[in-house]
């Protein structure tokens, strides 16, 4: 049993408020001190990617434990220099007229998609102050999903190198994205490609940002492995500052949806938890992705065990997921509480209101100082988000 699994195992769930996204600190810090050891050894900047936690109260510890922040939009640009207190790494797949000027005014580092972005806005960005980088597309990535996967040919994130004949003057940095909750080993191979189709530029540029997807909190990456990479990239080109900007690794499985059983449905041998949470509204990347989420407690049917469904609270037909069986084989009742883990990365920063069913609070649990809400939801959110 992992470390937390034990820590997970001890919490009293049914104490806790339903529904609620819990971050619990004490496995936070089992994140940050595996993120602080690859910062210690290697020469690579790691910071912190809002698209995968925009969580802002736990904006302090991830501050200490990271070289910035990286944003994507306007919005979570403006949100790393109003919580975080400094300026961001930005990229975009592209920016408007009516919006650049202010994504500058928050930014140290910026990237473009293209090289017509640059045009458009290179030089407004460089008189800021501003270091510019370009995304390039190695055509190459190991992702497996096609909602995850920038890199064929015809995608519209990042310049091939075939049209990438010269390094446009002013540029810095190079950017690629390519991984997703990735191994060591496709960082490597996905280095290979980009050395071979746009190293020629290497010796010209100041940075090189190696993109999010590297999974170094997961309990089976090897970061030993990581770290002998990056430690071999630097030596190859020492003057390259290297950025990773990993979303996922900061949260990962560092909290949990916690959910009540409000009915039980039974309908052609199909036995149906109907909760007070949404997968659509919720949990959308495991309908999107798809995947299919752990539950405390519970595990994938055997032969012969009883099964159960997990229902959502909303009126999507397809708002479920399944089958579990529950480990000690007990019936069901409704009010038990069934704990989605791992759900604050790439979560919560995409859930919708869909329905405008109840939107889970968001909390923080401490084991010396307990649960403490940091976010309520009402009416009042939903009817805002309307006309």
């Amino acid at each position: 049993m992992s470390k937390k699994d034990s820590i997970l195992k001890s919490r009293d769930f049914t104490s806790l408020p339903s529904p609620a996204y819990i971050l619990d600190r004490e496995l936070l810090s089992i994140n940050m001190d595996t993120i602080d050891r690859v910062r210690r050894e290697t020469k690579a900047d790691i910071i912190v990617a809002l698209k995968a936690n925009a969580m802002w109260s736990i904006f302090p510890e991830l501050k200490k434990h990271s070289d910035g922040a990286t944003a994507s939009s306007l919005a979570e640009a403006h949100l790393v220099f109003d919580k975080f207190g400094f300026k961001t790494h930005t990229y975009a797949p592209v920016y408007c007229e009516n919006e650049i000027d202010e994504i500058l005014s928050y930014s140290t580092h910026i990237t473009f998609n293209s090289l017509t972005q640059y045009e458009r806005f290179g030089a407004r960005a460089r008189a800021a102050g501003v270091s510019c980088g370009l995304r390039i597309n190695p055509e190459y990535s190991t992702v497996e999903t096609d909602l995850y996967n920038p890199c064929d040919r015809g995608s519209r994130l990042g310049v091939l190198s075939e049209d990438l004949i010269e390094l446009p003057e002013g540029l810095e940095g190079l950017h690629f994205h390519s991984l997703c909750e990735s191994q060591p080993d496709d960082l490597a191979a996905t280095l290979e490609a980009v050395r071979k189709r746009f190293g020629r530029f290497f010796d010209r540029i100041k940075w090189l940002n190696l993109g999010g997807g590297h999974l170094m909190t997961h309990e089976e990456y090897d970061v030993d492995k990581l770290i002998d990479i990056l430690n071999c990239l630097s030596a190859d080109y020492p003057h390259l500052k290297l950025i990773l900007e990993p979303g996922s690794a900061f949260t990962w499985d560092t909290g949990c949806l916690v959910a009540t059983v409000e009915d039980i449905v039974s309908n052609g041998g199909t036995d149906t938890l109907m909760l007070n949470v949404s997968f659509a509204c919720h949990m959308p990347d495991c309908l999107e992705m798809p995947y299919k989420p752990a539950i405390i407690g519970m595990h994938d049917p055997l032969d012969g065990e009883r099964r159960w469904r997990m229902g959502g609270n909303s009126c999507l037909a397809g708002d479920f997921y399944g089958d579990w069986s529950f480990d000690d084989g007990h019936e069901p009742i409704v009010g038990e509480r069934i704990v989605f883990r791992d759900m604050i990365h790439y979560t919560m920063v995409k859930t919708t209101m869909f329905n405008g069913v109840t939107h889970p609070e968001i909390g923080i649990y401490d084991p010396a100082t307990g649960y403490r809400c940091v976010r309520k939801f009402g009416y009042a959110d939903y009817r805002d988000r309307m006309s």
